[in-house]
């Protein structure tokens, strides 16, 4: 009956109070393996970052040309433009052939203007000459901004540097993680200037940046065959491959239904302190488990001879079928007992910042 018991119940209690914290795990394999994660791996934008971009420099007049045609977008910075043309009062011109292009841009038809808006890959990859702007262009990355060039019938004719907001708990986050000596990486498909600076800002030293939507689970795959066990977190519906493909998939409440669906564990809150707390709830539960299982076989292999009766031929002692009954009885409550223990977390200790004069 104890052996019985020593999982599931430290399984079941365990899951109902990660509920409790806004900690949603699908399975107990989940709750098993995060216990052994060493590298975790964060998207930038609505993870590591609100996600709610906002335009904070423009540089040539193109905030019409620009909006216009990024209001045929879904994209977070698509829709940091469109807001500021509205903010501005600009009004919004029909565009023709609109296309997305994947981690790089869009391009469309403006007025009978080939208009291309994107990186400066995507400029490079359409002979697009933009060296008149990489002085600004690099001041800004530096900042930690991402950089949309506009381009009229092939001529580089100026900039949109948008920003994103770093979480408060970020950086909390991703410090309790690196003292529990775990690899923290950051995923973007921002440029490695870019992307650098605001890795910085969070405390992270590992950076993959310039990464197509596509490519996230290869960069997954890449830190697994290197025998990492790796929890991949994020909230999009770009990252529902990476979160499939990492050991322990851990999706942001706030984002996409396919996200959550594809990850193990989903936290309600957004709120990435909670990963830590899921490392450490893990491996707190996986001990109580082992406890449990050792109380059940001590029990088990204590008391099983006793009750045959094998101290009669040496001591002439028999276990009366009362004391058997209750020795059985109170093996199991040891294990209900313990397992309740998982109702009471251990905090993940955080140590205090270190000041700087």
């Amino acid at each position: 009956c104890a052996l019985g018991l020593a999982t599931p119940m430290a399984i079941m209690v365990a899951s109902g109070n990660a509920a409790g914290m806004g900690i949603l795990v699908k399975d107990a394999a989940s709750l098993e393996i995060a216990n052994k994660i060493n590298a975790v791996i964060m998207d930038k934008t609505g993870t590591l970052t609100y996600g709610k971009p906002a335009v904070t420099d423009i540089f040539g007049d193109v905030l019409q040309i620009s909006a216009s045609i990024e209001n045929k977008s879904e994209h977070s910075i698509a829709r940091a433009i469109v807001n500021k043309a509205k903010e501005e009062k600009v009004n919004l011109l029909s565009v023709g052939n609109f296309q997305a292009i994947p981690g790089h841009g869009v391009r469309a038809e403006l007025n009978d203007k080939k208009v291309l808006l994107g990186t400066r890959k995507l400029m490079s990859d359409n002979k697009i000459d933009a060296a008149a702007w990489e002085e600004k262009i690099i001041d800004l990355e530096n900042q930690g901004k991402t950089v949309i060039i506009t381009a009229v019938d092939n001529k580089a004719v100026g900039l949109i540097a948008v920003a994103d907001v770093l979480k408060k708990e970020s950086v909390e986050a991703v410090r309790a993680l690196k003292e529990n000596n775990i690899e923290v990486w950051m995923l973007t498909g921002d440029n490695d200037r870019t992307a650098r600076t605001i890795a910085a800002q969070a405390g992270i030293d590992n950076v993959m940046s310039e990464v197509l939507p596509d490519k996230k689970s290869e960069k997954v795959k890449e830190l697994q065959k290197q025998g990492k066990i790796v929890a991949m977190v994020g909230d999009g519906i770009n990252d529902a491959p990476a979160l499939a493909q990492a050991d322990i998939g851990i999706a942001m409440g706030e984002g996409t239904d396919i996200a959550m669906e594809s990850a193990n564990i989903t936290l309600m809150r957004g709120d990435l302190a909670l990963i830590p707390e899921v490392i450490q709830f893990s491996k707190r539960t996986m001990r109580i488990i082992k406890q449990n299982l050792f109380w059940a076989f001590f029990y088990n292999i204590a008391f099983i001879p006793v009750a045959a009766g094998a101290l009669y031929p040496f001591f002439g002692i028999l276990l009366n079928p009362i004391f058997a009954g209750a020795a059985m009885a109170l093996s199991s409550l040891s294990v209900v007992g313990n397992s309740l223990r998982a109702r009471f977390p251990e905090p993940y200790i955080i140590s205090p910042r270190t000041s700087h004069s």
